[in-house]
């Protein structure tokens, strides 16, 4: 008796696999279109739609010759421009029902503040905790711009430059919600995080922003507000470049590669103290009986 062979259907691409091979090497343009046709996370139904989709989602995509290149692979640390940004929020997350109530950025390139952005955003409620934190009120609110109209222009304003934040995740998944909350597409820029790469550059026993602005001798007033954070990530990522050997890194994503890879500096610090608190710990556990 002969058995029919059972086909597993091979698994469509995600976006993220077609920019994984992007990170490898140069794409032929009908290849490109061919892998988001197939890809199964697309918005469009056409590539040619959702290539233009990802270049207005701030994916530094361009062409060379008849291929497609992530432009970050090549451009040089120095001639790239960084969007430093930073929120505060009446609530942890979008989906909650929560929302932006400040926005602060500054686009550093090359040594250099080029370029800040700095709103206050209306709110109906601040939960007093947040207040206290912040020491924004309803009151500051009151006459202050409409988010969605705050977002269209931060998504101007950040063009497809590399989005920094402190720490990445919160900041930016925050805004990339909003977006799509307000039909403004999402997030699709390059992005780096100033405490994986502050941990791999500056000795400090602690990196949130408050610990390494002591550590660094920051002099940044005003912390949690947008702005002043905003630009106190600025010198932590400024601090960092200062240690980046450039004989090995010096394109943006090798930039980016050495701040999710490379070794942690206090990591074996950190093992020998805590052996030491804990070996203390027993002695003085010794005394005591």
């Amino acid at each position: 008796m002969k058995f029919k062979r059972r086909m597993v259907p091979k698994a469509k691409p995600k976006l993220s696999s077609i920019l994984e091979q992007l990170l490898k090497e140069p794409i032929a343009y009908d290849t490109f279109l061919a892998l988001l046709d197939d890809a199964y996370d697309t918005f469009f139904d056409s590539p040619e739609l959702e290539f233009e989709l990802l270049l207005s989602n701030g994916l530094p995509l361009e062409f060379e010759d008849d291929n497609v290149i992530l432009k970050t692979t090549k451009t040089k640390i120095q001639d790239q421009c960084f969007c430093i940004v930073d929120i505060e929020t009446n609530g942890p997350s979008v989906k909650k029902g929560f929302q932006i109530i400040e926005l602060g950025a500054v686009k550093y390139k090359n040594g250099e503040v080029i370029d800040t952005f700095d709103t206050l955003v209306y709110a109906k409620e601040i939960p007093e905790f947040i207040q206290e934190i912040t020491n924004i009120t309803p009151s500051m609110l009151e006459d202050a711009p409409l988010l969605h109209n705050i977002l269209k222009d931060f998504k101007i304003f950040l063009d497809d430059d590399i989005f920094v934040a402190h720490p990445i995740k919160f900041d930016y998944g925050y805004i990339s919600d909003s977006f799509e909350k307000y039909d403004l597409g999402k997030l699709e820029n390059r992005k780096l995080c100033t405490i994986d790469l502050a941990r791999r550059t500056i000795d400090s026993p602690k990196y949130g922003l408050s610990s390494l602005k002591e550590t660094l001798n920051i002099k940044v007033d005003n912390h949690h507000r947008a702005y002043y954070d905003a630009l106190t990530t600025k010198h932590v990522f400024e601090s960092s470049l200062e240690k980046i050997d450039y004989s090995k890194i010096q394109t943006v994503e090798e930039l980016i590669y050495f701040s999710k890879n490379a070794k942690v500096l206090n990591s074996e610090k950190k093992k020998r103290k805590e052996k030491q608190a804990n070996q203390e710990s027993i002695e003085e556990g010794k005394e005591d009986v």
